[in-house]
């Protein structure tokens, strides 16, 4: 078993560093918030460190799972001191490709590796172990990774170099919410038809039309149902990153930027931390 630090314990960070201690990894928390890390080692196998340099102390593994660049990037240099050749640092941040590419040039100059591995699955995904992880770096870091990331990960896929991890990711928001949106925009259209939509559903979810979205979401969906779920901040966050990379290498993506702006709809209605199965809402469903 692995020594192994963990650092962020949001609703996703949380679960997962639980998993490493249920698999039997030595695991040091750190978070923000000390109550939250007090928490963690109320519930699980591990202690608390008061610092990021203090976490990963004599760490094989140090796996982050913070918001965005700045968070990343505040807590990589408070932890910086800390670095040793051959640690393996993993961010499951979901984060821009570029902060990749600098922080595995500096890791490298510490002797250590490091893989951008941001996570699809959400919430439930994360408390069930079964989370769908994206990487980018070297081949030999990441089989070291692996490893240790198969205590809450099902599939873990190395994409290519340092990045192509993170931009794996914006790929998959980007499906993401067009998917959500045509869900969205199908649910209306029964409605305003007068159809039963559960009747719709059971008809067209064994086609073409079948997708995790409509699985998982049609019925929150119709019944005005948003509390849970990935946030519509974060969705954003994560778009915003998407659109910054398509901008700079050229790729057109006008249905990303118009769900987008929808998305920000969502947000003027107050609905910063609903789901983002929430499009709906704008067409004419309330929350509730």
């Amino acid at each position: 078993m692995a020594k192994t630090a963990f650092l962020g314990l949001g609703v996703m960070g949380y679960p997962m560093a639980g998993h490493l201690a249920a698999a039997g990894h030595e695991v040091t928390v750190w978070n923000r918030t000390t109550e939250k890390a007090e928490q963690w080692t109320s519930d699980h196998s591990g202690k608390a460190a008061a610092t990021p340099a203090e976490a990963i102390r004599g760490a094989d593994y140090v796996l982050l799972c913070l918001g965005d660049d700045p968070d990343v990037l505040v807590v990589y240099d408070a932890m910086a001191a800390g670095i040793e050749p051959g640690m393996v640092i993993v961010d499951h941040t979901t984060a821009s490709a570029q902060l990749a590419r600098d922080l595995y040039e500096r890791s490298a100059g510490a002797g250590a590796a490091f893989i951008d591995a941001p996570i699809s699955g959400g919430q439930a995904g994360a408390e069930k172990g079964q989370l769908t992880i994206m990487c980018g770096g070297d081949g030999e870091a990441f089989s070291r990774a692996e490893s240790v990331m198969t205590a809450y990960g099902k599939r873990m896929t190395l994409i290519g170099d340092s990045g192509a991890g993170q931009l794996a990711k914006s790929v998959n928001q980007i499906c993401i919410a067009g998917i959500v949106q045509g869900l969205a925009e199908g649910l209306h259209f029964a409605d305003q038809a007068g159809l039963d939509i559960a009747k719709v559903i059971e008809a067209i979810s064994g086609g073409a039309a079948q997708s995790w979205q409509m699985d998982n979401r049609w019925e929150t969906m119709r019944d005005g149902h948003y509390e849970h779920g990935f946030a519509v901040d974060w969705m954003r966050k994560d778009l915003r990153i998407a659109l910054d990379t398509a901008r700079a290498n050229g790729a057109s993506v006008p249905l990303t930027a118009m769900v987008d702006q929808y998305y920000a709809d969502i947000q003027a209605m107050g609905g910063n931390r609903w789901d983002t199965s929430s499009l709906l809402a704008r067409l004419g469903r309330s929350n509730g």
